[in-house]
């Protein structure tokens, strides 16, 4: 299927590895000019040389650190400068679940929960409000909010506060920007292989989904791409998951 992501042109937050990687090769395949976002330049810059390698579209790399409101306005700023403009936005810059302190309720901190939210949730809501109005005068848009299965599971206290609180927030935005052609939706994934997962890790998730294996960031990816695309319109608001099926769970 032609996605018709031709001619897009997509800003990825978290683009520098992993799931936000991945995604941007996927739009870049599909013919989407594609800046990637991260905090860590040198890691950045060598994402953004293998994106271009391998496409023949426009690959642009940008440091931002989604915590500050300047650095995200300045992090649009330049991309719709060197693009355009900007059709899609994929937040993805984040810290993977499970990678954070212990997080039983008595050990929980402020600092660390406040810190969570304000990357994951607040960094989100910076980078919508600095790409939408762009998207607004277009008269289309395309916004992909990447949270993670700890929405639907216990186990990480601060893990499913912030990825519920991210699906709140995309509903909520799905609602204000559908009358100027804007989609909104988010993806759930659950533990998904990058190029940092070890072995043992992938081993331990054997059989915790449906699928029977850990999901593969490029196969996350593929549910996104179709997500910032045209042909997904009858999609809006929603909550997607794509960590192979959660057994015994009945959503409906």
């Amino acid at each position: 299927m032609d996605l018709g992501l031709s001619g897009k042109r997509a800003l990825v937050t978290g683009g520098s590895r992993g799931i936000g990687k991945q995604v941007a090769r996927q739009l870049a395949a599909e013919g989407a000019d594609v800046a990637i976002a991260a905090r860590d330049k040198a890691q950045l810059d060598a994402a953004a040389a293998e994106l271009a390698s391998a496409s023949a579209v426009r690959v642009v790399a940008v440091t931002v650190d989604t915590r500050v409101d300047a650095s995200v306005s300045e992090m649009v700023a330049r991309v719709t400068a060197e693009l355009g403009g900007l059709d899609i936005l994929v937040n993805c810059a984040a810290r993977p679940g499970g990678q954070g302190p212990a997080s039983r309720f008595d050990q929980v901190s402020a600092d660390y929960l406040l810190e969570e939210m304000n990357t994951k949730v607040m960094g989100y809501l910076r980078c919508v409000q600095a790409v939408a109005p762009h998207m607004i005068e277009a008269g289309w848009g395309r916004i992909v909010n990447v949270s993670g299965l700890a929405a639907r599971r216990t186990g990480t206290l601060v893990g499913s506060a912030r990825n519920v609180a991210v699906a709140a927030l995309t509903v909520n935005l799905a609602a204000e920007l559908a009358p100027y052609g804007i989609g909104v939706n988010v993806v759930h994934p659950g533990p998904t292989r990058t190029e940092v997962t070890t072995p043992e890790r992938e081993k331990a998730q054997e059989g915790s989904n449906l699928l029977g294996r850990m999901v593969d960031a490029e196969e996350v990816a593929w549910v996104v791409a179709f997500l910032c695309s045209p042909r997904s319109v009858a999609i809006d608001g929603d909550t997607i998951t794509a960590g192979g099926g959660s057994p015994g769970v009945i959503h409906y």
